[in-house]
């Protein structure tokens, strides 16, 4: 028995799975971007199997070639966009360790990123893995596909158009992540400050004091205490991270 499927079928398949695609490329979730090309893949095609209840159906069952790589590009274009966006997010915690490990001297200790392979400070890694673990315990996987369906409602298939002000929400996105980067970096480079500013004084009270040799140790001991005391206002600070995430994301589907 031969089942025949619609091209209008066909084509909003490909094109939600355009959609849904560039959103994994930028996606942070923990191990994609490392695993193999067919199980990133497969995970891009059993979400657009799961959002098979809302695929369109394509008007024009004929369109031409031009036409189908204008729909195809600006699917791209808003996956991308949605993917940047989630994106950001993991961006805040990894910009206060950039500024934490290289005042702390964590810097010199380096391991491999499991996302990228690279050798990366253990704190990046440490906030990176954190941010995953924050990524899932608020949700954010759900909301992310909470907002792809109600994209497809809004906006079907090929009606997307890159606007200036999407540009500029993630662009004011962007900055605000690395506020709150910011924001979580400076207590700490703060009491770095002070902790600098002590051995400077012992070692001009006492010249013969190596206060060298204490410097690396007694900064990253204040480094560990001071996130140790500031573990309990991370989820606080991702959330409200989240909530402006979401309304960036959500505000392009009112495009």
């Amino acid at each position: 028995m031969r089942v025949e499927v619609p091209l209008g079928t066909v084509l909003g398949f490909l094109l939600v799975l355009t959609r849904v695609s560039g959103a994994f490329v930028f996606l942070p979730l923990p191990g994609v971007r490392s695993g193999p090309e067919v199980a990133r893949a497969a995970m891009s095609l059993g979400l657009t199997m799961a959002l098979s209840p809302f695929w369109p159906q394509v008007a024009s069952v004929t369109p031409s070639p031009g036409q189908l790589l204008v729909w195809l590009a600006s699917e791209a274009a808003f996956g991308i966009a949605a993917g940047v966006i989630v994106a950001l997010l993991g961006e805040a915690f990894q910009v206060g360790a950039q500024i934490i490990g290289l005042q702390a001297g964590y810097s010199y200790a380096s391991t491999i990123d499991p996302t990228s392979e690279a050798d990366s400070s253990v704190l990046q890694v440490f906030t990176q893995m954190a941010g995953a673990l924050l990524f899932f315990a608020f949700g954010m996987d759900r909301q992310v596909l909470r907002v792809f369906v109600h994209s497809l409602q809004v906006l079907p298939p090929g009606s997307y158009q890159p606007a200036r002000a999407s540009a500029e929400s993630v662009i004011h996105l962007g900055s605000a992540m690395l506020a709150t980067g910011f924001r979580l970096a400076l207590p700490v480079v703060a009491l770095m400050v002070l902790v600098d500013v002590t051995l400077a004084l012992m070692s001009k009270i006492n010249a013969h004091l190596q206060m060298l040799t204490l410097a690396f140790p007694a900064k990253m001991l204040v480094t560990l205490a001071a996130l140790a005391a500031l573990t309990a206002i991370m989820p606080r600070l991702y959330e409200g991270a989240a909530v402006r995430a979401l309304a960036t994301l959500a505000g392009l589907t009112r495009n």
